[in-house]
């Protein structure tokens, strides 16, 4: 009468739960990823993650901009829906200018480049203002422009 696994027996079975194993963590892993809801406070890191093995991503919304297009080097990759609408105001920031509202053939247009860099806009959309204008820092949200704008003058009067 046999007592014991084999050294065969117990192999099988550890391979068996590693392969189990990689495919639960896999598939939990798409799954969060699925789940990050793109919004202006994520869409820089979002479109930054979609890149991959491009050199730039760029989200493009006509008319009412109700759907955006998601292009990865001048490829269609993806078509999102009611991230923004017509009320979406966009800006850049100059330090002789102020505030200098920002105009598009369509409705909005949005690139990040492989390095990070991100066009450098502050957009205005319900309530709240996203600056996108620091390099390689995350998106701060404020709100109001005039919380915004304080505080670029502040940085300015800094470096003065």
């Amino acid at each position: 009468m046999k007592k014991a696994f084999s050294l065969i027996e117990l192999m099988i079975v550890i391979v068996i739960i590693g392969v189990v194993y990689t495919l639960v963590i896999t598939k939990l892993h798409s799954v969060n990823e699925e789940q990050e809801k793109l919004s202006l406070k994520n869409l820089k890191s979002y479109m930054y993650k979609q890149i991959k093995d491009g050199n730039s991503s760029k989200l493009v919304c006509e008319d009412d901009c109700s759907v955006c297009t998601l292009y990865i080097d001048q490829e269609k990759r993806a078509e999102i829906e009611e991230l923004i609408d017509d009320s979406i105001e966009v800006y850049r920031y100059s330090y002789s200018e102020g505030l200098v509202q920002q105009r598009f053939k369509g409705c909005f247009e949005f690139e990040v480049a492989r390095d990070g860099i991100s066009d450098q806009y502050i957009v205005a959309f319900k309530d709240k203002v996203y600056d996108y204008s620091e390099y390689f820092k995350g998106v701060k949200v404020y709100d109001t422009l005039q919380e915004c704008v304080d505080e670029k003058e502040q940085l300015i009067q800094e470096v003065k």
